[in-house]
């Protein structure tokens, strides 16, 4: 058997969003998932303020980096390699992640890796159930996006196969939260509202979901709007709205068609496996219907603990280290960030620039 120790070290950065994550990885084993999260923050203004993340990233960078050094223990200088988000995300929370990463990089003398965010996602199971079967069906469901994607090689091939086409799942449990008065995020207290209401109680419509449709994409503003549309027409009437009811039958709706979805993509490509990730896949009842209908159907079911479905450092870090024992080419100096990097692109390659010369000069390692 190989010693670990031969296994790629790497430490990943992502500041896709709201959460300064840094993780840092051995191989397929996880060992340090800081994370700085500026979610408090944001809750007043019901929603994520770029310019807010975007500083609260740049305050977080080296503290997060330290705490994960330290909660590893390892030494910058023992690192085979720096992974960051490149995008897909918001633009200025991109940059500082980036920036910090090149900055390490080139202080440190280590390989710079510009990764996918979405591929991250599919590349964190690899964490909690070992390596990544391939091909790889992935269902992503997050506040940005909801995707379906299969994977023949998760750090070179990664083909779209569906995704939302309006608001995704995540964005439609935050509205309708703000509607029912719950607060932000929304993922979270709807799914403990829901607990305790009747997903039957209200039948809300399934988008996409006729025969002409398209097979997996997916919609989630006809069933917001007529969420929205039923509370109002109840508060009109003067009647009392029954919250954990809209929040369960609400949220059936949305995973109802994200599990149907997924199941027949499984179905219809011949794989027998499903691995959910994103932050919605941290909702019990997705979790719990998923793994209900992939049973019914013979097929397995990967989904990592919440904690990991969410944006975190650990995720890009593992793709790193994916990227680095597959001899993947590393990312340019001038490596920038791209708030709309297709996930066909998993990671983003340098353009013919010698990164060892630049790394010749930094060999004494300048961060100490």
């Amino acid at each position: 058997m190989a010693d670990s120790r031969d296994e790629p070290l790497v430490l990943g950065i992502e500041t896709s969003c709201d959460e300064t994550g840094v993780g840092i990885v051995r191989g397929t084993t996880l060992l340090a998932d800081a994370v700085a999260s500026s979610v408090d923050e944001h809750a007043r203004f019901g929603g994520v303020v770029p310019e807010v993340a975007s500083r609260a990233h740049l305050e977080a960078m080296v503290p997060t980096i330290d705490r994960a050094l330290k909660e590893a223990g390892v030494s910058a200088k023992d690192l085979d390699g720096i992974a960051v988000t490149a995008g897909p995300g918001l633009a200025g929370a991109l940059l500082v992640g980036v920036s910090a990463a090149k900055a390490y990089a080139y202080a440190l003398g280590k390989p710079l890796y510009g990764v996918n965010h979405l591929a991250s996602h599919i590349c964190v199971d690899q964490l909690e159930h070992g390596p990544l079967p391939e091909p790889t069906m992935a269902l992503l469901v997050s506040g940005g996006h909801s995707s379906l994607l299969l994977s023949s090689d998760i750090t070179s091939d990664v083909r779209p196969m569906g995704a939302t086409i309006d608001d995704a799942a995540g964005e439609a449990f935050d509205k309708i939260a703000r509607v029912l008065n719950l607060g932000f995020p929304g993922g979270p207290v709807i799914d403990r509202y829901a607990r305790e209401g009747d997903p039957g109680a209200i039948a809300f419509p399934r988008g996409l979901t006729g025969p002409r449709d398209p097979a997996y994409d997916f919609s989630f503003s006809g069933l917001k709007t007529a969420v929205a549309r039923w509370i109002e027409a109840r508060r009109a009437a003067g009647e009392e709205v029954p919250v954990r009811d809209v929040a369960a039958s609400f949220q059936e709706a949305v995973v109802d068609v994200l599990t149907r979805k997924a199941v027949r993509a499984c179905k219809d490509e011949g794989v027998d496996h499903l691995m959910i990730g994103g932050g919605v896949a941290a909702n019990s009842r997705l979790r719990a219907l998923a793994q209900e209908r992939c049973e019914a159907a013979g097929i397995r079911l990967r989904v990592p603990r919440p904690k990991l479905c969410t944006d975190n450092g650990a995720m890009v870090a593992a793709l790193g280290a994916e990227m680095v024992a597959r001899n993947r080419a590393v990312s340019g100096w001038d490596l920038s960030a791209d708030s709309s990097l297709p996930v066909t692109d998993p990671h983003v390659p340098g353009h013919g620039h010698d990164h060892d010369h630049v790394h010749e000069v930094s060999k004494e390692n300048l961060y100490s």
